[in-house]
């Protein structure tokens, strides 16, 4: 694989309008890069771009806030339609999904199929070198000659988990600048360098949908109404009525309207029979997983049947659990345990790290209790 020395050489920065980009762009520039801004547009109306007013990457206040960071750092940009992108791989992915009885992340398939393998491949046309973003994680060259994503300097604001699937070529031409400072440091980074966004809030929720409700969300894309169903314990008993499979996810807890007298938490999702089944807080923890669609980044590809322990997150707030994960199939692996975890959910993602850096990673697709 080629090396990139990326100084002195084109870099297209993904700018969102906030102060993580914004920064990351200023960083480049002043390292001596020769940086092009460029904000994706990724809305699918402009209804839904009116209400992101603050934080948010798809609205069309993005595009002004990263003109004017643009500006001050006194460098190009450009706005670039990916629409058709972002509608297939990451808004209709979100929706089958749920109505599959899954929890997607939306934001692992943005990275990946978006912000990823469309901008860079757009970049290139126009004769870039390499990509860069504002991401809290950074990316190193391992002896061996692989490309991974080590953990940034802050475990607080660590973002590697959503960039588990990025391949190596991908990462080859990646820059990350932003894995080497804490939030505080890119803050006053942006306020020394007087980019106007230097204090915007930052966006906590996914972008496509602004007021949290995912369940409306999928109705109103898919003009559907959620069909109700039963609540069930395991043994199939029924407990009462749900609303619809996408209200629910595993390991929730509020929201069910159940009379049950004690706290009681969804254990699984049975789309085939339209069930959300009850259980009690133990029954939400689990000593294995079974994962699919595996990337694999700062190893090579284990052989079949070959195990390797690992620290996994399950889910991005995740801190981690000592596991063995080993691989049973072309694309699939199962993680074990040292101790049971709590709420593994099909469709996250299960993150393989070696110390700080991602050894691998795969889609949840079941878990199971220990053996």
């Amino acid at each position: 694989m080629e090396v990139w020395n990326h100084r002195n050489r084109k870099v297209v920065v993904g700018m969102s309008g906030g102060v993580d980009s914004s920064a990351a762009a200023w960083i480049l520039r002043q390292e001596g890069y020769d940086v092009i801004g460029v904000t994706m547009e990724i809305w699918q109306d402009e209804e839904t771009a009116a209400i992101e007013e603050n934080g948010g990457c798809c609205g069309l206040s993005a595009v002004e806030d990263a003109r004017r960071v643009a500006e001050t750092i006194g460098i190009p940009h450009y706005v670039m339609n990916f629409r058709k992108e972002f509608r297939e791989n990451v808004i209709d992915y979100f929706v089958s999904e749920y109505i599959s009885g899954r929890t997607p992340n939306p934001c692992i398939a943005c990275n990946r199929h978006v912000k990823w393998e469309s901008l860079l491949r757009r970049s290139m046309e126009i004769g870039a070198d390499c990509i860069a973003t504002g991401h809290y994680a950074r990316v190193i060259q391992l002896p061996s000659g692989r490309w991974a994503v080590q953990k940034s300097v802050t475990e607080e604001k660590d973002q590697t988990y959503a960039l588990y699937n990025l391949t190596q070529e991908q990462l080859s031409r990646t820059l990350m600048p932003d894995g080497a400072y804490t939030k505080t440091e890119i803050r006053a980074i942006a306020e020394k360098a007087g980019l106007p966004v230097a204090h915007k809030p930052d966006s906590q929720e996914i972008c496509f949908v602004p007021d949290n409700d995912y369940a409306g969300f999928i109705a109103r894309d898919r003009g559907i109404v959620p069909e109700c169903g039963n609540f069930v314990d395991k043994d199939g008993n029924i407990l009462g009525r749900h609303r619809g499979i996408i209200h629910y996810t595993v390991g929730q807890r509020r929201g069910l309207d159940l009379p049950m007298g004690r706290r009681v938490f969804v254990t699984e999702i049975r789309p085939e029979t339209n069930e959300v089944v009850i259980g009690e807080g133990s029954d939400v923890f689990s000593g294995r997983l079974m994962c699919r669609d595996l990337n694999w980044m700062a190893r090579e590809a284990p052989a079949v049947g070959e195990s390797f322990p690992a620290s996994v997150k399950i889910r991005y707030g995740h801190r981690g659990e000592n596991a063995l994960v080993r691989r049973t199939g072309e694309d699939e692996a199962e993680v074990i345990f040292d101790s049971p975890v709590r709420a593994i959910t099909p469709g996250q993602a299960a993150v393989f790290y070696d110390g700080g850096v991602i050894a691998g990673g795969g889609t949840i697709l079941r878990a199971e209790k220990s053996r």
